[in-house]
């Protein structure tokens, strides 16, 4: 069953609770980093069942999403009110061979666009923060909506990667 735009809205922002999102994304490159340290490239790449990504795609995935919410964030910033076009992450996936890509240099990528994401938050003027974009699935979509959003993101992608590298899980570090 799959969810609605406002299911997975309501999801994705439940897993933030009361924390600060900011903190949530600036600690994200560094907790995946920890993750994942130690673990063989063959075990990253390995899909832990059919049609479940593997880390590697998880990696890939979270580089090729900051960067569309750092171009989003930036539209909205030059013309508030702007439309935000939905995407599809399973056709993104597939025509991106994020199967097939190094999940260090994914993860080298996500860690300098969260950077230069947090960098141009952190000149926000506070009136910008309610800058808005009509999203095309969700609709009306705030810089601080988004920013809250991409570390629910976060915080759901690194309990996927927990899970995928749970120690007695297929040899999680020795594959």
């Amino acid at each position: 069953m799959k969810e609605t735009p406002q299911e997975y809205t309501k999801r994705i922002l439940g897993y933030l609770r009361a924390q600060n999102p900011i903190a949530v994304q600036r600690s994200t490159p560094a907790r995946i980093e920890r993750l994942t340290q130690g673990v063989r490239r063959r075990r990253l790449m390995r899909r832990p069942a059919p049609g479940k990504w593997s880390v590697a795609e998880i990696l890939a995935h979270l580089a090729e999403t900051e960067l569309v919410g750092g171009y989003r964030m930036r539209m909205i910033l030059s013309a508030n009110g702007t439309p935000i076009q939905a995407f599809d992450q399973n056709k993104w996936a597939e025509a991106g061979k994020y199967a097939r890509r190094d999940p260090r240099q994914s993860l080298a990528l996500f860690r300098g666009l969260r950077a230069a994401n947090l960098a141009l938050l952190r000149l926000l003027r506070p009136a910008q923060w309610q800058n808005y974009g009509m999203h095309a699935e969700r609709g009306k979509e705030s810089i601080a909506h988004i920013v809250g959003l991409y570390a629910g993101h976060d915080l759901n992608h690194l309990m996927q990667i927990e899970r995928i590298l749970k120690p007695g899980r297929k040899s999680a570090r020795r594959a």
